[in-house]
């Protein structure tokens, strides 16, 4: 099972892209937060192994977050996604340690699922066609 943690502040943008993300990829367990402090707590619970980091939060932006979470959990993959496709924005996610930066217009599932395969398809990590438990209710 690949654990997953979504983190943004729009209750209806975490719903329906857990729904999207619990039909494309069945072997996910998803957790959601809808901001930093939450997103601590699952962290340190849940355990995730990818992240995905919503920009604007309240309290901490996503961008000094990511940069918390690579420094006490640099294995976990961060993947921004947000409104704001600019290219400061970009670069200080790429300084501050994401993985991965995708503007939310542009989101699709094919590119998700690409970032998926990459990050995670070696043996030593998961069988990415698994169809074992089903991870999402």
């Amino acid at each position: 099972m690949l654990k997953t943690l979504i983190v943004d502040d729009s209750t209806t943008f975490r719903k329906t892209f857990r729904s999207a993300l619990c039909e494309r990829f069945p072997f996910m367990l998803i957790e959601e937060a809808p901001g930093a402090t939450e997103a601590l707590q699952k962290i340190k619970t849940f355990l995730p192994d990818v992240i995905f980091m919503d920009i604007s939060l309240p309290g901490e932006n996503g961008l000094e977050f990511t940069k918390r979470i690579k420094t006490s959990h640099p294995k976990i993959v961060v993947i921004i996604l947000t409104a704001y496709d600019l290219r400061e924005y970009r670069d200080a996610a790429y300084n501050g340690g994401a993985n991965a930066f995708i503007p939310k217009n542009s989101l699709n599932l094919a590119d998700i699922s690409a970032l998926i395969k990459f990050f995670f398809s070696d043996d030593r990590c998961y069988d990415l066609h698994d169809s074992g438990k089903d991870g999402c209710p």
